[in-house]
């Protein structure tokens, strides 16, 4: 993994070929190691307030989407373009370690779009948002996407600036993810679970699944969909105007102070 997001540091001391005790060179280092983390997190929270004044400046909803590889984010942003197009002006930053292709899907659906190639980094970071910001054309944009890299892990411990949070789940992943990786899931201000025409075919318990994720986060909503067969997504799309609806009155009351 990446060696600056904290998923990096040693369980076991470095070997030494001078005699002294591990116990407190694996202290020492870990304490070291904690602080620059520490520094990283913090430089990067500043960056993140900076982005989200950014976007506010221009009206800008920026939304955050986190899942592991393969859970259906760049299919369902398409079908969320597709949906949008008449209402809103769609921007997404794509977060991947290697190619364009997935910025290239969402420029096929008429959305602006901005790669980032993080190369062996397992998540965005505010600044990597920073350079993706000046690279769209905010002025004609209402909503930002910020397709976060595929990792059920790092990417919940850097905020990038957005104002909400969604992480998807897709059925092949099992129901016990939220259980297993509760710090992702508590960052959730919406929780998909997708490709949920899926279901007949996966021992996947949905009852069970909701219940260990509302343990973590009892106050997100949960939607169910398929980007496949459709189910679900009337109610992602009102989810998503209700979002940009309360944003925009809220932005226009701070703005009339």
């Amino acid at each position: 993994m990446c060696t600056e997001c904290g998923c990096g540091l040693p369980d076991k001391p470095q070997e030494h070929k001078h005699e002294h005790r591990h116990e407190e060179v694996k202290e020492t280092t870990n304490k070291k190691e904690l602080q620059v983390f520490k520094k990283i997190l913090e430089k990067n929270d500043n960056q993140a307030d900076s982005n989200r004044r950014h976007f506010e400046a221009h009206g800008i909803l920026a939304i955050n989407l986190m899942s592991s590889p393969g859970a259906g984010k760049t299919t369902l942003l398409e079908k969320t373009i597709e949906a949008l197009k008449d209402k809103y002006t769609i921007g997404v930053i794509e977060g991947d370690l290697e190619t364009e292709r997935d910025a290239e899907r969402v420029r096929n659906k008429g959305a602006y779009a901005y790669q980032i190639t993080t190369g062996q980094t397992c998540h965005l970071d505010a600044f990597m948002v920073h350079k993706g910001i000046h690279n769209l054309p905010l002025d004609k944009l209402d909503i930002v996407f910020i397709e976060n890299v595929g990792n059920l892990v790092c990417p919940a411990s850097f905020d990038v600036g957005a104002h909400l949070n969604v992480v998807l789940l897709s059925v092949p992943e099992g129901d016990d993810k939220p259980a297993k990786y509760p710090v992702m899931f508590k960052k959730a201000d919406l929780f998909v679970i997708t490709k949920a025409d899926l279901l007949p075919y996966f021992d996947f318990d949905l009852d069970r699944c909701i219940k260990e994720f509302k343990e973590i986060n009892p106050e997100a909503e949960v939607i169910v969909l398929s980007t496949k067969t459709g189910e679900g997504l009337d109610k992602w799309i009102d989810w998503l105007v209700r979002q940009k609806e309360a944003f925009s009155k809220a932005l226009a009351e701070v703005n009339k102070r």
